[in-house]
């Protein structure tokens, strides 16, 4: 599947089938009947030749396993019938049939020859015809063909002369896919001018492409207007969720979740995890910061109590941080410390080390500096600093150069230790 920042596309739309009929033998065939959901269509309707009754049997056996979810009765069927029929309509069902049941089994590549093989075969009704065509986009879908799959749902309705809202949310599921994104939502929102029932997953697709486009605002709305209609549907919030942050529209995201979170409608440990980051990341770029890291340390401290979120190194790190931006020292200790022995990497250790070092405790410091080194932290160069300020205050120049050079090795430490290093007489690079 592909994603954007959040937004999850399905697939591909639901494969149409319609086996529930039963085939008509050639001699009672009413023609008046024919074509009856193309009457528009450019295709001459070709006559069936299915003559035999014990075919129709066996076709309609196999159709009918197919309908009650007995697939290896329907493929065993089908597959005889295939085998020993002279009527190529009869053969063009039973693979249509046997198409059906590799698209449910996952063998997209196996439902498409089949597919493939029925429409070559000549002899399906104008009714049969488009709708294994139309069933062959949505294979094609499905299996990340995209643009034979647009082309094929473009010559059905070329051909077929017929415009469904699902055809267009297919077409607009491969446009999104192809990158295609302002097509894409031409397509989707003329799906749902066809309907009074639009699929509610379709406004995946037109989200996802507002998203991919850099159509910040339509998107916002969109989510907005959904949670409006939708105020106590879990999928509507958690999109507008994702809009608005997608968005960076934080505020009106924190608001979004802190009326879910007052009904109790926000669960999870994810969004428990991004209400607490939003308050933290608000802290920081706030004149006075503590009201915010307060609030982030509340919902961390809530969502731990409830169980929601669980007491991982990560929301450890995180409580930490907000602890310490809110001004609580020993709280934030405390909580790095948690955080320390189950920790699969040197964040909550490099946090420490920055505590340590604040208070003038150079050697604790560096111990906690060479552990985070050890366990591996996201930016080496700022952990080879913090180290270089460690051994500054023991007064080892030596060791200090030492880092500042190890410093001066990663991207985002390589020009203030270069600096500090041409300071010191220890020329750089």
């Amino acid at each position: 599947m592909k994603h954007v920042r959040g937004f999850t596309i399905l697939a591909c739309a639901a494969f149409v089938l319609g086996l529930a009929s039963t085939p008509v033998l050639a001699k009672h065939e009413d023609k008046a009947k024919q074509a009856t959901e193309y009457p528009d269509s450019t295709r001459e309707a070709p006559k069936l030749d299915l003559k035999s009754e014990k075919d129709q049997k066996q076709l309609q056996e196999g159709l009918d396993a197919i309908n009650k979810g007995d697939m290896a009765t329907a493929e065993t069927t089908l597959q005889a019938l295939l085998d020993s029929s002279k009527s190529k309509y009869a053969q063009a069902m039973a693979l249509r049939g046997l198409a059906l049941i590799k698209y449910r089994a996952g063998d997209y590549k196996a439902s498409i020859a089949l597919l493939q093989k029925a429409l070559a075969n000549g002899v399906l009704p104008n009714d049969d015809y488009f709708t294994v065509e139309y069933m062959l986009a949505v294979a094609e879908q499905a299996d990340g063909q995209y643009q034979a799959s647009l082309d094929t749902i473009h010559k059905w309705r070329a051909e077929g002369k017929k415009e469904t809202a699902e055809s267009y949310a297919v077409e607009g599921n491969d446009l999104y896919r192809l990158n295609k994104y302002p097509e894409a939502i031409a397509a989707v929102k003329k799906a749902q001018s066809l309907t009074d029932k639009p699929d509610p997953q379709w406004n995946q697709i037109l989200m996802a492409s507002y998203a991919a486009s850099g159509q910040g605002d339509q998107l916002v709305q969109m989510a907005r207007q959904n949670l409006a209609a939708h105020p106590d549907d879990p999928k509507a919030l958690e999109t507008a969720i994702q809009a608005l942050q997608q968005a960076g529209k934080y505020p009106e995201a924190i608001q979004v979740m802190e009326g879910a979170r007052a009904k109790g409608q926000l669960t999870g440990e994810a969004n428990y995890v991004l209400l607490a980051s939003l308050y933290y990341n608000q802290a920081l770029s706030a004149d006075d910061a503590k009201p915010m890291a307060n609030k982030s340390v509340s919902v961390i401290k809530e969502g731990m109590s409830k169980g929601i979120m669980q007491p991982s190194a990560d929301n450890y790190v995180l409580l930490g941080k907000a602890e310490y931006v809110a001004g609580d020292m020993p709280a934030a200790r405390a909580a790095f410390n948690q955080a320390l022995p189950q920790a699969k990497d040197g964040e909550a250790a490099l946090q420490l080390a920055n505590m340590e070092l604040t208070a003038g405790k150079y050697s604790q410091a560096k111990t906690m500096i060479q552990q985070a080194l050890d366990k591996g932290v996201k930016q080496k160069g700022n952990a080879y600093l913090v180290l270089a300020e460690c051994e500054r205050g023991l007064h080892d120049k030596a060791a200090r150069i030492a880092a500042l050079k190890q410093a001066e090795q990663q991207p985002e430490s390589a020009a203030h230790a270069r600096e500090l290093l041409k300071q010191l007489g220890a020329s750089g690079k």
